[in-house]
């Protein structure tokens, strides 16, 4: 059955995302190839891939922060690829930035109530107490005392500075919040609280969130749908249950098996067995420049055609996309060395 959540407009549509930098010696990198995602009103979409993989470039376009050579991002149906500085002062509004990093978004010269502030300001609320009232709420929702609007940044723990910038993004009352590696800086036990902190906000405000983060069970945890990304390039996507439990694609499975395991005999077979498929690829497989696809020199599924051809995002059978030539044949190849690991 459709329902109207299906059929409106996505509250954030990125479209064939190209974006470049160049870089000394006059190269260019590609951080953004054709990537396209889109976060409807309401679900926390999920971007997952290792440093460099694109997902944070995605982020700042969005925001305005990085060039855009191709593509278009609109937010609220709103075409937003090139706004200038009126137009995002106004789509302050309906979107907001939480960085992986509050030592660096937080003044560390205003007070906490200062910094709070100064979103409300740029929406013409001025100073009095209803401008007050509304910093000592945000505070109080985050689960910290009106108080600490007197103090300094300086005077937090990581984790109560990551619930102030939290408080600032949503003092406006956004409907899409993007949380870029919003909790990679933290120690596990104040992750999950900001991560219950995150999901518990959203029920409370229908908020929208695109959640960046190169820990995968990070994202398992909160998003209902999951974008996989790889030198710029969307490798997978579709809902993250499925994703996480029965990846697609090879570079997927890859970073479910990367974290660590229980077992020091399980852990160090499957190095052992990862290494020699490695090695056996690179004697036989030499590396094509560019042309294929970009996780090839590392796949220990590649074929020459992956090597030569880009693959295309091709629909999977829960309305998903793999980039890869040989979905599903490589899963056989991948229960085959299941069963080497898992032998006694």
């Amino acid at each position: 059955m459709t329902t109207a959540h299906d059929t409106a407009p996505p509250l954030l549509s990125v479209r064939e995302l190209d974006v470049r930098y160049r870089r000394r010696g006059g190269t260019t990198l590609r951080a953004a190839d054709h990537v396209s995602v889109e976060v409807r009103a309401g679900e926390t979409v999920g971007v997952v891939g290792e440093s460099g993989s694109g997902k944070s470039t995605v982020a700042r376009a969005a925001l305005g922060l990085a060039p855009i050579h191709g593509g278009s991002v609109h937010v609220a149906g709103r075409d937003v690829t090139h706004l200038g500085t009126r137009g995002r002062r106004d789509l302050s509004r309906v979107m907001q930035v939480v960085f992986q990093d509050p030592n660096a978004s937080l003044n560390p010269y205003l007070t906490v109530g200062r910094s709070l502030a100064e979103p409300l300001e740029v929406q013409g609320v001025r100073a009095g107490p209803a401008r007050e009232r509304q910093v000592a709420e945000a505070l109080e929702r985050v689960g910290l005392s009106s108080e600490a609007a007197a103090r300094y940044p300086a005077q937090f723990s990581g984790g109560q500075k990551q619930r102030i910038a939290i408080a600032r993004a949503l003092i406006v009352n956004p409907q899409l919040v993007i949380c870029d590696e919003a909790v990679s800086a933290l120690d596990l036990s104040v992750q999950a609280q900001i991560l219950n902190l995150l999901v518990e906000l959203q029920h409370e405000r229908q908020l929208s969130y695109l959640f960046i983060s190169h820990d995968i069970e990070v994202v398992r945890y909160v998003s209902g749908r999951l974008y996989v990304m790889y030198l710029g390039q969307v490798m997978e996507t579709g809902p993250t249950p499925r994703v996480t439990a029965d990846p697609a694609h090879p570079y997927t499975q890859e970073l479910l098996d990367s974290a660590p395991v229980a077992d020091p005999r399980v852990q160090r077979r499957r190095h052992v067995l990862d290494q020699e498929r490695r090695a056996a690829q690179a004697s036989t497989l030499p590396a094509v420049g560019g042309a294929g696809c970009p996780f090839a020199p590392r796949c220990p599924y590649a074929t020459e055609v992956c090597r030569t051809t880009r693959p295309p995002l091709a629909p999977t059978p829960d309305g998903g996309l793999v980039a890869c030539h040989h979905f599903p044949g490589w899963k056989a190849s991948r229960d085959a060395a299941h069963a080497l690991i898992a032998a006694p």
